[in-house]
């Protein structure tokens, strides 16, 4: 049977595959370096993957939810959760069905490689989302890629355009800082850009 990105089992075939190219298999550098910058706070990872980003923030006393798809991404976070010895709240969920009782919780929400793994038609209901989770003045921290792909390639992952996340995140955001981050690992140079929106 042949999946969709909006079906769970899409994204465990890809675990189990081993097929999971957008895991970088450590931190991400630009968030490490963010990390030290920000005042620990409650803190959301959308398709949070096997979780390197989620165990590192909690390791700098973060509160931490971390959600994904994929059992096996949730699987593999919670091991490596537990090797560190740090406390997650990690959930196997589509993100679009997380309870309302996440709303209006956290102070940020932390994005990479979840915009460009939904289908482009669902991007109204992320920023919704993403609006819902955070507290007024709470964080958007995205790098948003892949900036070198055309909609009509197709995906995941779908192309992303600064354009469009800019129009998507002007009516209740504002900028906080946007760049093309010299942290950014090589094969995403120029192909992701750190755009921080805050929500008013």
């Amino acid at each position: 049977m042949i999946y969709t990105e909006e079906d769970m089992n899409f994204w465990e075939d890809l675990y189990v595959s081993g097929d999971v190219t957008w895991d970088l298999g450590g931190t991400t550098p630009i968030f490490k370096e963010i990390s030290k910058n920000i005042i620990p706070g409650k803190i959301c990872i959308i398709g949070c993957g096997k979780g390197h980003d989620a165990v590192m923030f909690a390791k700098k006393n973060f509160e931490v939810t971390a959600i994904d798809f994929a059992p096996s991404a949730i699987s593999c976070l919670d091991k490596i959760a537990a090797d560190a010895k740090v406390n997650i709240d990690a959930i196997n969920s589509n993100i679009f069905n997380l309870s309302n009782d996440y709303y209006n919780q956290f102070n940020y929400v932390i994005e990479q490689t979840c915009f460009c793994a939904i289908n482009p038609n669902m991007r109204n209901n992320y920023e919704q989302l993403v609006s819902n989770l955070l507290v007024k003045g709470g964080l958007l921290i995205g790098l948003w890629f892949p900036l070198d792909k055309d909609i009509s390639e197709g995906g995941p992952p779908w192309a992303t355009s600064i354009n469009e996340v800019k129009s998507l995140f002007s009516t209740r955001w504002e900028i906080e800082r946007e760049e093309f981050s010299s942290l950014s690992i090589k094969p995403r140079k120029d192909r992701e850009k750190l755009i921080i929106f805050r929500k008013v």
